[in-house]
């Protein structure tokens, strides 16, 4: 009978071609603009590590006052090296990291390379168990290496590629800012996005993938130049030195801690919070406690990293689908109800209700599968306009994948059919004597 009743609304299309491309093309057009829209959201907005995102932590300490707190009663985004150094030695996280950007000039492997510039960071061992981010060759360092100021490092896939040629260069030497490093990672191609546990400096939707990681306490020995932001909360700027600088009070650290339950989370707030009160009764705080700890999606709400404009066009298309499916549906009254009399002969013939419903139905999700065939294509096409309506760093984050093309049809088939339910109600609900008669 599928067959049967498929032959059927494919011979009704055929027979009404102007009003059959009317419905065809409304359903493309709300289903292509909601699907390129929805390629932008479904990418900004997604949890970039579901797996352990509740159990990530940023922290926040408030170490200026409420005189520069930007919005008001929320810490700075980041710590201060002080706080940061702290917080370190305290421990009171199974895991914990702190980070800051750096961009060291590397040297080149090979003779006729000249120098280049790899964005990274300055990190401890704890960042790639926390972040998980994989490995190529080799494997992180440990955290005695951590205490002994270790002059290791680990490299991005890419760079590796640049000056190894992709080989292992586990146990290979780097040269970063004229200091020598032994490689003893390659991490694989690592570009979760947004990049939440960076979204401090801006880089939740950057290209710039970190290509260099060095251990934190040597970068802080070798004075290495932080590359990222810098927030001083309107404090003067001059200083005479480097260890001048790291004991100001400018939030330039991101630090995240990985706690395993709710109930451990809130015992290290306690500790922030038992933290900063000592830290006001030694007088450097003149403020009652203000802590925070968010973990992996409430620190990208708060931060606003969906783009307002992602979701005001995604809620306007899928409006305009609304519309267009409110036309199909008057289109679909219109020509099942012209069939009123083939109806009435079915019924008379013996056919039930529920086969009425099953073959207007079908012919329904034939509109649609031509609507969504139609509606791929105006996707592939609509996607090249996308850096239209927004930023270029998050317009080419939209990509057309087999997920998003099935996606399409899916959803071009299922809000037809649905579509029709009404129209087909009507359509079984024509009394066969009353059309035999009147024929």
């Amino acid at each position: 009978m599928f067959a049967y009743y498929l032959q059927l609304g494919l011979r009704s299309l055929k027979r009404n071609p102007v009003l059959t491309a009317l419905m065809v093309m409304a359903i493309a057009f709300g289903v292509a603009a909601s699907m390129i829209t929805w390629s932008v959201f479904r990418v900004v907005a997604g949890n970039p590590i579901p797996w352990k995102s509740s159990q990530l932590y940023n922290v926040q300490v408030d170490n200026r006052g409420p005189q520069y707190d930007n919005p008001p009663n929320e810490p700075p985004e980041a710590l201060n090296y002080t706080d940061a150094a702290a917080l370190m030695r305290a421990h009171k996280a199974p895991r914990q990291t702190l980070f800051y950007d750096i961009a060291p000039a590397v040297l080149p492997t090979r003779p006729n390379d000249l120098p280049s510039t790899a964005n990274g960071y300055a990190t401890n061992a704890d960042f790639f168990s926390m972040f998980d981010v994989p490995f190529k060759y080799g494997s992180p360092w440990t955290s005695a290496e951590d205490d002994s100021h270790a002059a290791v490092a680990v490299i991005g896939n890419e760079l590796n590629e640049k000056l190894f040629g992709g080989a292992n260069s586990v146990g290979r030497d780097v040269t970063l800012d004229m200091h020598t490093y032994r490689i003893i990672g390659v991490t694989e191609h690592w570009d979760p996005k947004p990049r939440y546990y960076d979204v401090y400096d801006g880089m939740q939707f950057s290209d710039d993938l970190p290509q260099v990681y060095i251990v934190f306490n040597r970068a802080i020995d070798l004075h290495v130049r932080m590359s990222g932001r810098n927030n001083c909360g309107g404090a003067p700027m001059h200083i005479d030195n480097d260890e001048q600088w790291l004991h100001r009070e400018c939030a330039w650290i991101p630090f995240w801690v990985e706690l395993p339950t709710r109930a451990a989370a809130q015992t290290y707030q306690d500790f922030l919070i038992a933290y900063s009160a000592e830290q006001q009764r030694a007088g450097r705080f003149g403020w009652t406690p203000n802590v925070r700890l968010r973990n992996v999606t409430e620190w990208l709400a708060y931060e606003k990293v969906v783009p307002s404009e992602s979701r005001i066009s995604l809620f306007v298309s899928i409006g305009f689908f609304v519309i267009c499916l409110v036309n199909t549906i008057g289109l679909l009254l219109a020509k099942f109800m012209r069939r009123s009399s083939e109806i009435g002969v079915r019924r008379a013939l013996g056919a039930t209700r529920r086969e009425v419903y099953a073959q207007f139905l079908m012919e329904a999700g034939t509109v649609g599968l031509a609507g969504g065939v139609l509606g791929l294509l105006l996707t592939i096409v609509g996607m090249q306009g996308v850096g239209l309506l927004f930023e270029p760093d998050v317009a080419q984050l939209a990509q057309v994948d087999l997920s998003l093309l099935a996606t399409t049809l899916v959803v071009a088939v299922v809000a037809t059919v649905v579509a029709a339910f009404y129209p087909t109600w009507r359509a079984a609900q024509v009394q066969p004597a009353w059309q035999l008669k009147s024929s």
